[in-house]
């Protein structure tokens, strides 16, 4: 029965209305993006300018070209806008997922969920018909399909949803609902927003009805739009929300990337009515006028079982990575092992001060290290509280002074951390030489304990 009810869902199709609107809205999206930040000079400044790197473990062959860095900019940039019309499709898309990906990848100083967000979802795209009609390539090769698996357009649904839900479970915790933080702690500085910024922000009582509000919102969103009957004003809630956010917190093009993403979740006439939109705005009301309808049979062959595969075990990976925090002791938001990629948007606000000893084991003579030396500022507020950044600058500090001849080195660290607006407390053993400590995915002993608790998940 339920091998029946599985491959009568596989046999299901649906407009391809919604992915081509969702072809579009990425890419033109992500284009304006890779613009913006070429622009903004955010290449030089975070790239290129600084001596010494952030890299994730596992990848720390991954790294800026100099400046050589703004080709790969370009190039997904390029292949954005590919992607966007249609063009080699495949390929184009492929390419912008390792650009982009490699991007990340560069330097974890800039980690953000969106960036994370970008990279799976544009995994997820190499593997659906996105092209098959209303692109470049469905013109050139004069055929067009207008049905696809129904599972191609639920799988971008299932992955939204992935994202709020998690991103709502995870706010379930004492200190989001409870205290009302880190949300006060910055809604607190907000004076200058129209109407609620000069007396409401600091008001505890509201927000802590935010903090609710966000959680529900998180929650519940996802499942809303799934639902035709609830759809149009969820949708309208999205709008509100993202955009609020937009005014509020300095974060991207994440909150018009999930306000045009959300799209998707309508049903086909209204991509249609876009689409016929975009063709008249843009003078394309024949872009079809040399394209034969082909049966969507006569294109399934690049959904092979082997593809069809590596979809499920995406999303089984999605569903079960940001989990893996509960194979470790102690705090999340305190350690945070297991805190990044897993949708645990804007739930800490921590401040570090860190300064590091380099000794001599043998005669115990050392000396502090000015980290402006080496760091950007940026790179020194990031590293201040950030265990596994700590722990890799430690190594290149004891790599860079052993380069200049000194012998018996062991590098120690002074760490103070603040964690939602608590008293600043110290955050490393500094009787462990971190020089001889290793990255692995093991815990690290060496970050002390929290000494406090905060309940939930």
């Amino acid at each position: 029965m339920e091998i029946n009810l599985y491959r009568n869902y596989l046999s299901k199709t649906t407009s391809i209305a919604g992915l081509v609107v969702f072809r579009i809205g990425f890419g033109v999206l992500m284009v304006l993006a890779l613009l913006r930040f070429i622009m903004k000079g955010w290449v030089r400044s975070l790239y290129i300018e600084p001596k010494f790197h952030f890299t994730y473990y596992g990848f720390e062959w991954v790294k800026p070209l100099g400046n050589y860095t703004y080709i790969i900019f370009i190039i997904a940039l390029l292949s954005a806008f590919c992607v966007a019309i249609g063009y080699k499709y495949y390929w184009s898309i492929f390419i912008f997922f390792c650009s982009f990906t490699y991007i990340e990848l560069m330097d974890k100083t800039t980690y953000l969920n969106h960036y994370y967000f970008v990279s799976i979802c544009s995994f997820l795209l190499c593997f659906l018909p996105c092209h098959w009609s209303y692109s470049v390539d469905a013109y050139h090769k004069g055929f067009s399909v207008d049905r696809i698996p129904k599972w191609c357009i639920d799988s971008l649904k299932l992955l939204f949803t992935i994202v709020y839900f998690y991103a709502g479970l995870v706010k379930i915790n004492s200190d989001w609902l409870l205290r009302g933080v880190p949300l006060s702690i910055w809604l607190a500085t907000k004076y200058d927003f129209p109407v609620l910024g000069n007396g409401l922000f600091q008001n505890q009582s509201f927000v802590l009805l935010m903090s609710w509000m966000g959680m529900l919102y998180d929650l519940s969103i996802a499942f809303l739009l799934w639902n035709s009957k609830t759809r149009t004003i969820a949708y309208m809630l999205v709008v509100v929300f993202h955009l609020m956010t937009a005014l509020l917190f300095p974060i991207g093009i994440f909150p018009y990337v999930m306000i045009i993403g959300a799209l998707v979740f309508f049903d086909a006439i209204f991509h249609l009515q876009l689409i016929a939109l975009l063709k008249s705005v843009f003078n394309l009301s024949r872009w079809k006028s040399r394209s034969k309808k082909l049966d969507i049979q006569s294109r399934l062959i690049p959904f092979s079982f082997f593809k069809k595969g590596i979809i499920l075990l995406f999303f089984i990976f999605q569903l079960l990575f940001p989990f893996r925090y509960l194979f470790y002791p102690d705090e999340l938001f305190w350690t945070e092992e297991g805190f990044r990629f897993s949708w645990r948007v804007m739930l800490i606000e921590k401040a570090g001060e860190t300064t590091f000893r380099v000794t001599d084991s043998v005669s115990k003579n050392y000396f502090l290290v000015q980290n402006k030396d080496f760091l950007t500022p940026f790179q020194e507020k990031q590293m201040g509280f950030q265990p596994d950044f700590i722990l890799q600058y430690a190594h290149f500090l004891g790599d860079h002074f052993k380069s200049q001849g000194h012998q018996n080195i062991q590098v120690f660290t002074d760490s103070f951390v603040a964690l939602n607006g608590r008293l600043s407390k110290r955050f490393i053993d500094p009787r462990v030489d971190l020089y001889t400590e290793k990255e692995s995915f093991r815990h690290k002993t060496w970050i002390l304990p929290f000494d406090d608790e905060i309940t939930g998940f």
